[in-house]
């Protein structure tokens, strides 16, 4: 069955790799660039990737947006985790359709976007953040990617404990995860999965010490690094600029103590 766009829809805009847009469409509504304006209402009852020109004649083409453009798209408070490790968070967590997940923190929510859109239709974020203005700001992003109805945003601090038990996993992006391994232990099922994303070498080695003392068995620690390529007959090489290091990420499952 093909897709058509409908008015309050969100389309990606596209101009070039680097030039992408994701705007509401509304009837009215004009969409300016430095390539011209656009009038949205055209879009209305015409199929994803229709291409579309500008007042200027520049062309663009109305992709139907996926989870990594709602990602990438977000307003921001804070600086983001990064798709490249937010696949290897989703995969390394094994959650899927009906899994229950504990996050902190919250930040802007591009992470609990992604769990969301992952646990969906059945299961359920409960993201966990202190800063009330992050709040507002992640309320906003996943409502704009349609996951707000898989979570619960709870303003409370999770290093003083878990209110969920029984979950299938427990995914963590804040300063001082440590403090919450003997917690995530709690509210873990047993063989169930915790997962760090920590920026210094510092903080990924006081995890995973607390790890190793709470019960948990298969700690790994990986770095992940993308380089995207050049692609030119006769000049194809590495890019330039990379996204290097962004973070450690730390896998654990968890045992039944003796």
């Amino acid at each position: 069955m093909v897709e058509k766009i409908k008015e309050n829809d969100y389309v990606l805009l596209y101009l070039s790799p680097k030039r992408t847009y994701l705007v509401k469409v509304e009837r009215e509504k004009e969409f300016h660039t430095h390539k011209g304006f656009i009038k949205l209402g055209e879009l209305v009852d015409k199929e994803y990737g229709i291409r579309i020109s500008s007042s200027t004649g520049a062309e663009f083409v109305a992709l139907k947006p996926k989870i990594r453009d709602y990602i990438f798209k977000s307003q921001r408070r804070t600086q983001i985790t990064y798709p490249k490790d937010i696949a290897l968070i989703v995969m390394f967590s094994g959650i899927g359709p009906g899994s229950h997940v504990v996050e902190a923190g919250t930040g802007t929510g591009a992470l609990t976007t992604a769990l969301a859109f992952y646990v969906k239709p059945s299961g359920h974020v409960y993201t966990y953040e202190i800063r009330e203005e992050f709040i507002e700001t992640a309320k906003k992003n996943l409502t704009r990617a349609n996951v707000i109805n898989y979570v619960e945003i709870k303003n409370k601090d999770i290093t003083k404990g878990i209110d969920e038990k029984e979950v299938d996993a427990v995914i963590l992006d804040m300063a001082t995860p440590w403090l919450v391994v003997s917690h995530a232990y709690q509210a873990l099922k047993p063989s169930s999965i915790f997962v760090s994303f920590s920026p210094t070498i510092d903080q990924t080695i006081k995890t995973v010490e607390a790890l190793e003392q709470n019960g948990f068995v298969d700690i790994q620690t990986f770095e992940c690094l993308t380089r995207g390529m050049q692609i030119k007959p006769g000049k194809t090489r590495p890019q330039t600029l990379m996204t290097a290091h962004t973070g450690y990420i730390t896998y654990a499952r968890k045992t039944k103590k003796q």
